[in-house]
């Protein structure tokens, strides 16, 4: 028999604080990030990069339940100019509506998601961004709970949450109607999932203490929320299968933990034996059918891309499924084509390995002619700049290294988690660098600004110490990581009006722009 009070203390280590404060503090701390990204949300009242792909499909998703061609071209966006005038006549005008599906490269939940928000509000800037600004308001209060269940500190939890509501990209992907903010969505909310799955499981092991193969954990109803989850990121974009497989791994591998920390005498065949039975249902099977249901409207109109309505139609309802799973798989593969050969050229691409150095910012927004009695000066500036806050990403570059050392010398499950969805999030996009030479962008690294927050917690938990550490040492870590985040709250403040579109001088403007390659044009 073990000494089950230092086993169960390690399973389930207590928090410090109520859960009062362990939620009214998060909930303070979002709120806070939530007016940062509500407040002036409808500047600029424009249709900024990428919106005019995303809110058009997400307008032709609520009025015909699926994608459809516009008025206009690139160069010419009709549509966009009668959006901005509020003129809600955008679509081409087809005999035949298969004429007029449009071709995208991406599933549609995401769009679904911008598309509440014009719903609610309207197709205007407010309307077409308010699903961004919730789930990025959102994600600050999970990432909050999530690291404060980590470090079972409530202070620490409140500091992460304050540094993701404090970073610059975060910032401008909750004020803009592209994809990436709700594929971080969705992937921190499945990383929570997890987490507090795997607590809960410690807890069922914790209750029951005899040795022997173990107990069978039974349903595990946090797990299948993160199937959801990273069904759900999936079905924004692609990129969530990485994230997915790194997940899966990574959940199986705690339950393998927990049961060696409880004494089990084979903790790895008992695991084989009472976890992996249900974890591919939760891991594999839910996402697949998540990811499938986001694709409801295609499979029940006949207005998507390559829906063949009428074969499908003509010889009963089992030909019908089997038709039109067909067509979808045939979609699903001239999709997995389209990203395989993306490598049009943009001055604003760049390569991976420069993102965690903020190497080439995307400018999102810098409109031409802005009268000079906007500013008070001969030239003025109304910028959005997607840049990730400087301060919080070289600090994080450096708190990962730190994990590394940390995770190599005491195997924390923590520190494990943090790099391994950082590695997730960000490696295979070498592969596509270097094999296909793909169109890239800085803000494809929106998914991994939690975890790197989480870096920064992690560390700035072993700075301050043990809560029963000299008061001089608590003092002296309290400081430094006080300092850290001033630090960070300055540095957003300072960009804060190129991120977010104030009409400024342009001298003011250029004081911002750090290095050249921030807005200078790459050579072809």
């Amino acid at each position: 028999m073990k000494n089950w009070g230092v086993s169960r203390q390690r399973l389930v280590p207590p928090m410090q604080e109520g859960p009062l404060w362990g939620w009214l503090g998060p909930i303070l701390v979002a709120v806070f990030g939530g007016i940062l990204r509500f407040f002036r949300l409808g500047e600029p009242h424009a249709v900024v990069f990428d919106e005019t792909f995303y809110i058009k499909d997400a307008y032709a998703l609520l009025q015909y339940g699926a994608e459809r061609a516009m008025l206009g071209t690139a160069e010419d966006p009709v549509a966009d100019k009668r959006l901005i005038t509020g003129n809600l006549d955008i679509f081409k005008q087809c005999a035949d509506a298969h004429e007029c599906a449009l071709y995208v490269a991406h599933p549609p939940l995401g769009k679904w998601m911008i598309a509440v928000g014009e719903w609610l509000f309207g197709m205007t800037p407010f309307g077409w961004r308010f699903a961004a600004a919730l789930v990025g308001t959102l994600s600050i209060l999970i990432l909050a709970r999530v690291a404060r269940r980590m470090t079972r500190s409530t202070l620490l939890g409140c500091f992460a949450g304050l540094l993701l509501a404090l970073d610059g990209l975060h910032f401008v992907l909750s004020r803009t109607a592209l994809l990436d903010i709700f594929l971080m969505f969705w992937v921190l909310a499945a990383f929570a999932c997890l987490v507090v799955d795997r607590d809960r499981a410690r807890e069922k092991l914790a209750d029951w203490y005899e040795s022997g193969p173990g107990p069978s954990l039974g349903l595990r109803p946090w797990r299948v929320a993160a199937g959801i989850c990273l069904g759900a990121a999936c079905a924004v974009k692609w990129s969530g299968i990485f994230f997915l497989i790194a997940f899966a791994v990574m959940s199986l591998m705690w339950d393998m933990g927990a049961r060696r920390v409880i004494g089990l005498r084979r903790p790895y065949r008992a695991s084989l034996a009472l976890d992996v039975p249900g974890w591919p249902v939760a891991l594999a099977v839910v996402p697949a059918v998540t990811y499938l249901l986001s694709w409801t409207t295609w499979f029940v109109t006949d207005n998507g891309w390559g829906r063949n309505w009428e074969q499908a139609t003509s010889s009963g309802p089992l030909f019908f499924v089997v038709d039109s799973v067909r067509s979808w798989l045939q979609y699903q593969l001239q999709v997995l084509g389209f990203h395989t050969d993306l490598t049009q050229y943009h001055p604003y691409m760049s390569e991976p390995w420069t993102w965690p150095l903020l190497f080439r910012p995307v400018s999102f927004h810098y409109p031409t002619g802005i009268p000079p009695s906007a500013c008070g000066s001969d030239a003025c500036s109304q910028a959005v700049l997607g840049v990730g806050t400087p301060a919080l990403w070289y600090g994080s570059a450096l708190a990962l290294l730190g994990l590394v050392a940390w995770y190599v010398s005491s195997r924390d499950w923590r520190a494990g988690a943090v790099l391994l969805t950082y590695a997730a999030g960000w490696l295979p996009w070498f592969y596509y660098a270097l094999a296909q030479n793909r169109t890239m962008y800085l803000f494809y690294m929106i998914p991994l600004v939690p975890f790197m927050v989480l870096a920064v917690t992690l560390v700035a938990g072993l700075a301050l110490g043990r809560a029963d550490a000299a008061p001089a040492r608590r003092a002296a870590g309290a400081a430094a990581v006080g300092a850290f985040a001033l630090i960070v709250l300055i540095n957003f403040g300072w960009l804060y009006p190129v991120l977010s579109a104030e009409t400024i001088t342009q001298a003011e403007w250029w004081s911002r722009m750090l290095v050249d390659s921030w807005v200078k044009t790459a050579p072809k």
